[in-house]
């Protein structure tokens, strides 16, 4: 009789789940990403203010840079105004878990589009792209990338840029940051002998500081994404994206934004 109630239970529980997921309440739904937008008047965006010329605080204390301006310009094709957009500041370590809980809805914080990444969030079109390039002090000898064998050499905690010296300087010492500033803060004061990321962030130290120079080989292809939650509740997100980057890249709208931002 024990099995038996035991069995039942079972088949009560799995009767359960499928009417569940076939007739479930709406509320129980996740609701439509863009419809929710729609309704608030707003877009909530994540960028990273520490990746200048990409996102960064300027002395207004307002964000800006080349993201925080593609934010309005997305949020002019969706909610038809581009100052409807609510920018909350995320780090490469929490972006995604931050648009993977609904804390924003979009990221655009220069992520790259990856495989594993894709397992977790999705993406639209890449709308630029970068590559993995090495900064270091003017004065030091190291010319290529191969010259980190046995050096300390700074990453950004959350960034494709571990996994990809782990790949090509295995005897690298890689030290991880939670920000670019405290990475290069540490090259200036000798504590890592290079710092290797994206070149497009990377170039800004180089631009503003002659103490400190970008080498000029690149060592990956970064497509940017606009990251946001997976899933069924984001595919008219995805198709508006994708739309606005494409009609942005036609209008020669992107090329604009590297220009500003001398990329």
């Amino acid at each position: 009789m024990k099995n038996l109630a035991i069995i039942f239970t079972i088949i009560f529980l799995i009767i359960t789940a499928v009417y569940f997921l076939l007739f479930a309440p709406e509320k129980y739904l996740q609701p439509d990403l863009y419809d929710e937008i729609i309704k608030r008047g707003s877009i909530r965006v994540g960028i990273n203010v520490d990746s200048k010329p990409f996102g960064f605080i300027d002395a207004k204390g307002e964000i800006q840079g080349y993201d925080a301006d593609l934010a309005r310009y997305i949020a002019h094709y969706i909610v038809k105004s581009p100052n409807a957009v609510k920018f909350v500041p995320v780090t490469p370590a929490n972006r995604m878990l931050k648009a993977s809980t609904g804390e924003v809805d979009i990221v655009i914080a220069t992520m790259t589009i990856t495989p594993q990444r894709q397992e977790i969030l999705d993406f639209s079109i890449p709308y630029d792209s970068a590559g993995q390039a090495v900064l270091v002090n003017s004065g030091s000898r190291i010319t290529a990338i191969g010259d980190l064998a046995g050096q300390n050499v700074g990453v950004i905690f959350g960034t494709t840029a571990e996994k990809n010296m782990q790949n090509l300087v295995p005897s690298a010492n890689i030290l991880g940051f939670k920000t670019y500033h405290e990475a290069y803060e540490a090259l200036k004061a000798g504590s890592i002998n290079a710092i290797t990321s994206d070149d497009t962030i990377l170039s800004g130290f180089a631009i503003e500081d002659k103490s400190v120079k970008l080498l000029s080989k690149r060592y990956s292809r970064e497509p940017y994404g606009v990251g946001f939650k997976k899933g069924k509740c984001s595919a008219k997100l995805k198709q508006t994206l994708d739309f606005a980057i494409i009609d942005l890249k036609q209008k020669n709208v992107i090329n604009r934004l590297r220009k500003k931002w001398r990329l």
